[in-house]
């Protein structure tokens, strides 16, 4: 039996979105709908590389200061950091300070340049990967999928980094690949009638 939130609405949402504040206004609006720009698509990506280990509470009460700190999560400027720029975000408290993920969400800036320039956008990228419907399983069921492995494959090869199969699942659940919000929940068939009305990147 699916255990559900009940929202300030008296209608049911996924469990997880009772676990904090700021989980509500995020399950209710932003995850799971469809996202096909590439400065959006990149923000999801580099929260999801810094939460590896972490809670995702953690990066969502922080994300105003990441957003802060990488200049929106625009590519194009956060590809031209230097040593300095590293330095500089270790030294800032608002956000995760781990060395390896800052490096790393920089050098993915760098790539994402580079995939831009052989598929046209990172959107275009990550939308021709979306599974059959038919393939999806259970809801909340998984923690990666044959899909986020061979995204995560692919994207290593070409040098990303912090782009596990678990990253690249929590990824394509927070950007609308896939709708995974639980049977019942309210806020899942918004996500459908949004997924149908979307315009696939070509």
């Amino acid at each position: 039996m699916t255990e559900y939130f009940i929202g300030p609405d008296n209608k049911p949402r996924c469990q997880w979105c009772g676990g904090a504040p700021n989980f509500l206004d995020y399950h209710d609006n932003e995850w799971g709908f469809p996202v096909d720009d590439d400065q959006r698509l990149f923000e999801k990506l580099c929260l999801e590389s810094f939460q590896s280990g972490l809670s995702w509470r953690t990066i969502l009460d922080k994300r105003d200061n990441f957003r802060a700190a990488f200049d929106h999560f625009d590519f194009n400027k956060m590809a031209k950091y230097t040593d300095k720029h590293v330095e500089r975000l270790l030294s800032n408290a608002g956000i995760v300070r781990h060395r390896g993920k800052i490096e790393a969400v920089i050098n993915n800036a760098q790539r994402a340049q580079e995939l831009i320039e052989e598929e046209g956008s990172l959107a275009t990228f990550f939308w021709r990967h979306e599974p059959d419907p038919a393939e999806i399983p259970e809801p909340q069921s998984l923690s990666q999928s044959p899909t986020s492995a061979l995204i995560s494959k692919t994207l290593k090869k070409k040098g990303w980094k912090f782009v596990g199969p678990t990253t690249v699942y929590s990824f394509l659940q927070a950007m609308g690949m896939i709708n995974d919000h639980v049977e019942g929940c309210v806020i899942r068939e918004k996500v459908d009638a949004a997924r149908k009305k979307f315009k696939r990147p070509i």
